[in-house]
């Protein structure tokens, strides 16, 4: 039998190479992670294909999502913020981001990194998704809630467990690839 992708990897091309290149792999980088965790606040409500055509504009406005300068923010720059044509311009989404900043933050100093912080949840293993078919596979799962209420407990916004669990699958926390996907492999032994 011939494998096929995830159903939502043919969407368009910028989901392809997502699907094929990120989502399901384990990534470690806090710098990375901050970002996926605000594209991922960001998402809410949204498609995914939005967030990562409006990718690099975010990068670009979000001065490539440094959280030591986004939790200096301004009135003035959140104002501008909403006027760019590059983000998403949610009023709450873009205030959130710097909230999210300053948590992110001081997890860092408390924990030494985000990284070891957000994957000890899965004792710094991923989790390898069972499933065949796309309707399957969860849109949260009880850790995700658990995280979810972890992280609103230390200042972080516009994350509920929906969005936690997005984030867990896209920087490799659980592999949720297709079992016929032939990317699922892949990403389980990255």
């Amino acid at each position: 039998m011939e494998k096929t992708k995830c159903p939502w990897a043919y969407r368009s091309d910028l989901e392809l190479e997502y699907h094929d290149t990120h989502w399901g792999f384990p990534l470690h980088d806090d710098t990375l992670l901050f970002e996926m965790l605000i594209l991922e606040t960001m998402q809410a409500g949204l498609s995914w294909t939005t967030i990562l055509a409006k990718r690099e504009g975010m990068k670009a406005a979000f001065d490539d999502f440094d959280p030591h300068l986004i939790q200096h923010y301004s009135d003035d720059k959140l104002a501008a913020l909403q006027l760019d044509e590059r983000i998403i311009r949610n009023k709450l989404k873009i205030k959130a981001t710097v909230s999210n900043a300053k948590a992110f933050l001081e997890i860092q100093k408390e924990y030494g990194s985000f990284d070891d912080f957000i994957w000890s949840y899965v004792n710094h293993k991923p989790i390898q998704g069972d499933y065949q078919l796309l309707k399957d596979v969860p849109n949260f799962t009880p850790l995700a809630e658990t995280i979810s209420k972890d992280l609103k407990k230390k200042g972080f916004k516009f994350i509920g467990p929906t969005t936690v669990y997005a984030f867990m699958q896209s920087i490799g926390m659980v592999n949720d690839h297709l079992k016929t996907c032939p990317i699922y492999q892949k990403a389980a032994t990255h």
